[in-house]
């Protein structure tokens, strides 16, 4: 089983790098300075969202970050899985099957009601392995975004 442990203030030298390699696999222009502004409150413990590090907290593999809402539709707390990221030298390992098996339950256990995240319709493979994982596509919904 692959730690999972709850990132704090000190680890942001840590982080950062994982999330700035994660953005240039998928292609997200972004500073870190903004990366920066985006992750400090999550560490300082703000509630709209968490970050989990993956493996040794002075070593991490990957990272899985968790943004907060409220459902009435789930009957309360609800997350949106929005970064999960595994280093690509350990990928195929089963760390990420580790990550989400754990952090649902961890969540769960906290009140999470139910936890979604966004996939690319041809990414075939990230389909499969969220499906194995539970995740489903909900028939009839899309997701729609307003960036401001």
């Amino acid at each position: 089983m692959t730690a999972l442990t709850l990132a704090k203030p000190d680890d942001i030298d840590r982080i950062v790098p994982l999330i700035a390699a994660f953005h240039a696999e998928m292609n997200i222009a972004q500073s870190d300075a903004k990366r920066r502004a985006a992750v400090q409150p999550l560490l300082d413990g703000s509630p709209h969202g968490a970050i989990y590090i993956a493996g040794p907290v002075r070593a991490p593999i990957g990272y899985a970050a968790i943004s907060f809402g409220w459902s009435l539709e789930f009957g309360g707390l609800d997350g949106i899985l929005d970064e999960i990221y595994i280093r690509p030298g350990v990928r195929g390992r089963g760390i990420g099957s580790d990550l989400l098996s754990a952090l649902p339950k961890a969540l769960a256990g906290a009140g999470l009601c139910a936890m979604h995240l966004e996939v690319s319709r041809s990414d075939e493979k990230s389909r499969a392995f969220y499906e194995r994982m539970h995740f489903a596509a909900r028939d009839g919904f899309i997701l729609m975004s307003r960036v401001m």
